[in-house]
């Protein structure tokens, strides 16, 4: 026995059949379009105002999402990527046939149409349609109606019908964008050149993650898709080019949860002549003109809270913090084990295989990252924690580096870039021998990055923000992948 939506899919398909013996494509190569549905109610108000009697013709497109059939008249409603509007059939208007052809026409469905703009009894913008274009015939029945999509494995699994069902989604995607462009208004206004560095790279570098690896036939070469474009950017500092950027996807083939995603999009800027001081002051700044820009406040609702962008944000050094959080000041315990059994009393399940590093930021995500809601700068980082960062000029155990939190979650880390090329080879080496003895997999060292930096690299302030999770809070998601077009996800079976 068939099921319903076989039995909508096959009535589908036997519309399409009449359309075709009408001699009708259902699929045309094009259609001119002269206003999209919000333009054309905009038109409409512009006339209203201005007082002219003389009523604006539009050509406009879109998707069925309503019909109401009565007799002789039908009320369609068309939504486009701006917004909808209702359209008016009129049997005497458009002529038998041409009205006889609704009754083929699907909820779904994407058509054209033309005519004059005017306002109903009840106030709203209609167009009254002189002629009309099917565009596109759907064969499948789009959700239901008074229900929308909401099955959260079918909304990130069909992408396409989410976007369809849930106007809400559109508009995140929509702010997602303006976010992107505003970041790069704001950097391109402070003399920052956007570059593309390479997503294959022969050794995986500039983070603490495990990459995704692929293999180039033709060079009989095992490729890493990139952890970080740092190195890179960094090359590219030493080349000469003092302020530059990149907006691009990362891979890191770890975990996945409400705030990881395998595939991301990251921010990387690196400027010369700066320290941790200054990027931490265009931190500040561009998260709230971005927050200005795009929403017209720097006070955003994200979880139930509302968190101040304004500057200036909070500033803890990481010492301060896991001690007001934890109750633990790490700099007592100087190893992994004197700070693993400290972590004990706390009843935490710590892993023995994990350095001192790993423990501390076990802390930062375990006690103090869920406490900081409002924008706040955590400072000051153990040296282990950063093998790419300078160290301060007073502590040699700890590194000026400061990582960005806001709603409960990391959103920034930087840091003043090393540029002693011995000691950046030393940290490497002890990095490559820690993670051997853990039985991990270790990386080849980036023989050419520590060539260039022999060359001299001036005094760097670097950064990194996660796209992904800035949109979240701007558009007060509590999942990465509501913000993401398309998630990874488990293959179904």
């Amino acid at each position: 026995m068939k099921s319903r939506l076989d039995r909508l899919t096959q009535q589908r398909r036997q519309k399409l059949d009449r359309i075709r013996g009408r001699d009708i494509n259902p699929y045309p190569h094009r259609y001119h379009r002269s206003h999209t549905t919000q333009q054309a109610i905009a038109l409409l108000n512009q006339q209203e105002d201005s007082g002219k009697k003389e009523v604006p013709a539009v050509n406009i497109a879109g998707r069925i999402m309503a019909n109401r059939a009565m007799g002789k008249v039908s009320f369609l409603d068309i939504c486009d990527s701006s917004g909808k509007i209702q359209l008016y059939f009129r049997n005497d208007l458009l002529g038998e046939e041409s009205y006889k052809l609704l009754k083929d026409i699907d909820i779904g469905d994407i058509i054209g149409a033309s005519g004059k703009l005017f306002r109903t009894k009840t106030g709203e913008p209609t167009l009254e349609v002189e002629n009309f274009t099917l565009l596109a015939k759907s064969l499948q029945p789009l959700p239901e109606k008074w229900h929308g999509l909401s099955d959260i494995d079918k909304r990130y699994r069909q992408r396409y019908l989410d976007l369809i069902a849930n106007t809400e989604v559109k508009e995140i995607f929509q702010r997602h964008s303006q976010i992107i462009t505003a970041i790069r208004q704001f950097l391109n206004q402070r003399g920052f050149l956007e570059v593309e560095t390479p997503v294959l790279q022969p050794s995986a570098g500039g983070a603490l993650a495990r990459p995704f690896i692929t293999h180039h036939h033709t060079l009989d070469q095992d490729f890493y898709l990139r952890i970080a474009p740092e190195l890179h950017l960094k090359r590219l500092i030493i080349g000469g080019l003092d302020k530059v950027y990149e907006l691009g996807r990362i891979f890191r083939n770890e975990g996945i949860s409400t705030k990881h995603n395998p595939e991301f999009t990251m921010l990387e800027s690196y400027e010369a002549y700066t320290d941790y001081n200054d990027v931490m002051n265009m931190v500040e700044e561009m998260v709230s003109e971005i927050s200005r820009q795009v929403l017209g406040t720097d006070k955003v609702e994200f979880g139930g809270n509302i968190i101040n962008f304004k500057s200036p944000w909070q500033r803890l050094s990481l010492r301060q913090a896991i001690l007001k959080y934890a109750g633990i000041n790490f700099e007592q315990y100087p190893d992994a084990d004197s700070l693993r059994s400290e972590m004990l009393k706390l009843k935490m399940e710590v892993d023995p295989q994990k350095d001192r590093g790993q423990l501390i930021d076990e802390l930062i995500s375990t006690f103090v990252e869920p406490n900081l809601i409002q924008p706040t700068f955590i400072l000051d980082y153990p040296v282990e924690m950063s093998p790419l960062a300078k160290t301060k000029p007073d502590d040699e155990h700890l590194v000026e580096r400061f990582e960005a939190f806001a709603g409960g979650m990391e959103i920034a880390n930087a840091f003043p870039e090393l540029n002693d090329p011995i000691e950046q080879r030393q940290r490497f080496l002890q990095q490559q021998k820690e993670r051997q003895a853990e039985g991990k997999v270790v990386e080849v060292i980036d023989e050419d990055f520590l060539l260039s930096l022999e060359y001299g690299m001036p005094p760097t302030g670097g950064l990194g923000v996660g796209i992904d999770r800035l949109v979240m809070l701007l558009t007060n998601q509590p999942s990465i992948r509501e913000v993401i077009l398309f998630p990874q996800l488990r293959e179904k079976l």
